[in-house]
């Protein structure tokens, strides 16, 4: 699993912006900027819909204030799904969605869970990392299920 001081593996995520969907690697998103990641298990889920990205999303000015380019969200899903998500709950505009359908960056970063048992196949893991640079900063990895310790009001303590 990537730690603290770690680089994040070169990865490329789906985004949409002005022109569509759009491929974006690990560089272009991170590269000379700190950035501010929400991994999640995955879109219009109980617990990542009602509890873990509204807090981003409530605190999404005040955690910029404290010099954070961008907060991005990741989820395996596909870009469709994350683009829906996105306008669904407020976050266009404020949270940058990133689509890992195949988990590819879940798994470069060791953070993928195997949630087949009840239906819902190779997943991330919940958590929030501060990234400055592409090097990991801060990582706060959920041990069990809620928001316990990746939710906004960590990441502002600890920018």
């Amino acid at each position: 699993m990537i730690k603290i001081g770690d680089k994040l593996p070169t990865a490329e995520f789906i985004s949409f912006n002005a022109d569509g969907a759009v491929k974006l690697s690990t560089d272009q998103i991170f590269a000379g900027k700190k950035v501010v990641l929400i991994g999640l298990p995955g879109a219009f889920t109980p617990t990542c819909s009602m509890n873990h990205l509204p807090g981003f999303i409530e605190h999404s000015d005040a955690i910029k204030a404290k010099g954070v380019d961008t907060i991005a969200c990741t989820a395996v899903n596909d870009q469709h799904v994350m683009k829906a998500w996105s306008k669904h709950t407020g976050a266009d505009g404020k949270i940058m969605m990133l689509a890992d359908g195949n988990a590819t960056f879940a798994k470069a970063v060791g953070l993928e869970v195997d949630l087949t048992a009840p239906g819902m196949g190779l997943r991330s893991k919940r958590y929030s990392m501060l990234v400055e640079n592409g090097v990991v900063k801060q990582l706060n990895v959920e041990s069990e299920s809620g928001v316990n310790v990746s939710g906004a009001d960590t990441i502002l303590q600890q920018l």
